[in-house]
């Protein structure tokens, strides 16, 4: 899901090069055709992200060092709202005073308070959920984020401050219409909205299946501490 038009391009935005005309990076071109990038609809509505100057200049720099700074690629938690478009299934789990939702993506989870549930205690990867009724529309009020996670893989982020405004509107028994508006007064001149649909699956057995994302990098999170000796799990008699 792309917050703004793309064309489809060779391997991820701007790695290891210095212009548009150069080749991706070596790791990227190894890769082949599953390294490119579709193209993509823009969500952003205006598809204008309006970043302060300091801001647009770090979103470039985010671009320009995609494979060492994407938060997705060091299997973080991928935050609000960017766990919502991932291209993993998620389950919304409703009870008397809080919903939960339990995304696919390196087992991530989050609790939607209904009831006054007073503040965190602390900034986290997928932030504070305070939610309400509107009709049938749920309104999810979200704050206390760290600054570490990304909205994308084109680079896009925030800071500290940020606050995300989600409505979870139902259209059919299938779909729901998503909405998201997004204020960081540290990062951008002034609140911007996405809007997507999100579809139900409805096939036979369909479920959140596991992904421990994090046993396929440990190498690059914790060099070779994270490396096992094939040997070392084995009894010897």
């Amino acid at each position: 899901m792309a917050l703004r038009p793309a064309p489809s391009r060779t391997g991820p935005p701007g790695v290891g090069r210095a212009t548009p005309t150069e080749l991706p990076a070596a790791p990227v071109r190894a890769l082949g055709a599953v390294g490119g990038v579709p193209a993509g609809r823009g969500v952003v509505e205006g598809d204008e992200i309006p970043y302060q100057p300091w801001a647009a200049a770090r979103k470039k720099e985010n671009v320009d060092d995609w494979l060492t700074r994407d938060p997705e690629i060091k299997c973080y938690l991928p935050g609000i709202p960017r766990a919502t478009y991932m291209p993993y299934p998620f389950q919304i789990l409703q009870s008397t005073n809080t919903i939960l939702i339990a995304y696919e993506f390196a087992g991530a989870t989050r609790t939607i308070h209904m009831e006054d549930a007073g503040s965190s205690p602390s900034d986290t990867w997928m932030g504070w959920s305070r939610g309400h009724w509107e009709g049938d529309t749920l309104v999810v009020d979200v704050t206390s984020f760290n600054d570490q996670t990304w909205f994308d893989r084109a680079g896009n982020f925030h800071s500290d401050a940020l606050h995300v405004i989600e409505r979870y509107t139902p259209v059919s028994p299938y779909h729901l219409m998503y909405e998201a508006t997004i204020e960081d007064p540290k990062v951008f001149t002034r609140p911007w909205k996405i809007s997507l649909p999100l579809y139900r699956r409805f096939e036979k057995d369909a479920a959140v299946l596991e992904y421990k994302c994090v046993e396929f990098v440990e190498e690059l999170l914790y060099g070779q501490v994270g490396i096992r000796d094939p040997g070392a799990d084995q009894t010897h008699k």
